[in-house]
């Protein structure tokens, strides 16, 4: 059986299966929006709560009735959805949500371009399905969490210290998702002391120590594979195995 759990205390995470973050508007914004999502990730991971997930595309509209008619003013966009589909396809779980007022809403089926969308990602989860059953059970046995910040594993490095919108999937997939309206590109920061490669191109990427700037269009956003991480391999033959790369890609 597996639940999952908003609240909790010291003591939940040996006792839940799987938490998530609660109900986010569906903003771009860092008060309560898709950027709260990552920072609540990362934060939470480092307090004991290793396996953690947000509602993909937020939970909560605000909207007017007027003359008996709902007038958003706040609701998720086609891009914010999909951008939030990206991010939480390198998490622990991914987990739509139609949200608190369905209708008003674009959903993961909405427009054939939408499911589409939809469908390259969860086939991205599913490929990743080996890498993430071993970091869940390490999350089990050692409490590491499964997204993690870069400090965790540079802590020499000053500069991975300040990264809020940038994280790890395990030691060996870097993941730096696009979190502004209309952005096709990110800033990337590499840490010292390892070499990486864009996941869907196979080709070099940055330089340790230093930032660069990544493209990002939507359906290919900013991931990065760790030159001789011990999961490469299995990384790359999982995706290969759903299509989601070609059988060429080193």
């Amino acid at each position: 059986m597996l639940f999952f759990s908003r609240s909790g205390f010291t003591q939940s995470p040996g006792i839940a299966t799987l938490f998530w973050l609660g109900d986010q508007l569906m903003t771009w914004d860092a008060y309560d929006g898709v950027k709260t999502a990552l920072v609540g990730l990362l934060t939470s991971g480092l307090s004991g709560f290793s396996l953690m997930h947000s509602d993909v595309g937020g939970y909560d509209v605000i909207k007017l009735d007027v003359l008996g008619k709902p007038i958003p003013i706040i609701n998720r966009t086609p891009e914010l959805l999909a951008r939030w589909m990206e991010l939480n396809a390198f998490t622990a779980v991914l987990r739509t949500m139609e949200g608190i007022a369905p209708d008003l809403s674009p959903q993961f089926d909405s427009t054939p371009e939408a499911l589409a969308h939809s469908a390259m990602f969860s086939k991205v989860y599913k490929g990743l399905a080996p890498y993430r059953k071993r970091l869940v059970e390490e999350a089990s046995r050692r409490g590491y969490p499964v997204v993690r910040p870069l400090f965790l594993h540079y802590p020499d490095d000053e500069n991975a210290y300040a990264l809020d919108h940038q994280f790890l999937l395990g030691p060996d997939l870097m993941v730096a998702p696009v979190l502004e309206k209309g952005a096709d590109s990110v800033d990337v920061y590499f840490p010292q002391g390892d070499e990486w490669t864009d996941l869907w191109s196979g080709a070099d990427a940055g330089r340790a120590g230093e930032w660069a700037t990544a493209p990002a269009p939507i359906g290919r956003p900013a991931v990065f594979l760790r030159k001789g991480g011990a999961s490469r391999t299995e990384i790359l033959a999982g995706l290969k195995s759903v299509g989601v790369l070609a059988a060429s890609a080193q």
